[in-house]
């Protein structure tokens, strides 16, 4: 039986750390080739197990792609979506897409591949009945966490959303009810920026928050 503890106390030292670090969450795009170790990599995934999930389902299925030739594939993977994707911009618009760096699959030392098993018995259901969603949220929220404690150590994380989710399933040989939520570029940043790349660069920039809180 669990048994009542004192919370630590999170000062405002420890406040303002936290802060720094999410305000430096950046998407990385530039990596060095240098290698991560393997113990900080195993250390992160199981800090990553005390994310939140819906009914504790913990669905999220991590997969290490090291192999050369599904690395290859994955790389012609984003080509071929990026192509598409440019096609939707027109002019001054279409000239930036093109000239932004998306993803950083050639540099960075790791892959993961990051599913959602949405066939997952873990939780038996528990609060996904009226909003089954929430499994690919509590991976996203798994991602979010990783990311966050990746950067304290720092390592940098890169999303690659620019991809045919149901090709890359196939070229990873994954479970068909797996779904993709991220493809993740980690290895150690080649530069640092306080501003996000789309920002730097003027694609788009943050919303304040008065902007997204509502009152009803």
């Amino acid at each position: 039986m669990s048994t009542l503890v004192q919370p630590p106390l999170f000062d405002a030292d420890f406040q303002a750390k936290l802060a720094l670090l999410i305000a430096w969450r950046r998407d990385v795009r530039r990596f060095r080739t240098d290698p991560v170790p393997q113990s900080l990599l195993d250390h992160l995934a199981d800090l990553v197990q005390l994310s939140p999930s819906v009914g504790n389902s913990q669905p999220w299925r991590l997969v290490s792609v090291a192999d050369p030739a599904r690395r290859a594939a994955i790389r012609g993977n984003f080509e071929r979506a990026n192509a598409a994707a440019l096609q939707a911009y027109r002019q001054e618009r279409g000239a930036l897409y093109a000239r932004l760096k998306l993803a950083g699959l050639d540099a960075a030392p790791v892959h993961w591949a990051v599913f959602c098993d949405r066939g997952t018995t873990q939780g038996e259901g528990l609060g996904i009945a009226t909003m089954p969603e929430m499994l690919d949220a509590s991976v996203s929220g798994m991602v979010a966490t990783f990311w966050l404690a990746a950067r304290a150590t720092g390592l940098g994380v890169g999303w690659v959303s620019i991809l045919d989710p149901q090709a890359a399933t196939a070229t990873l040989e994954v479970p068909p009810h797996w779904k993709l939520i991220a493809y993740l570029c980690i290895g150690w940043p080649e530069e640092e920026h306080i501003d996000p790349e789309l920002v730097r660069h003027r694609w788009q920039g943050r919303t304040r928050a008065g902007r997204i809180v509502l009152e009803r």
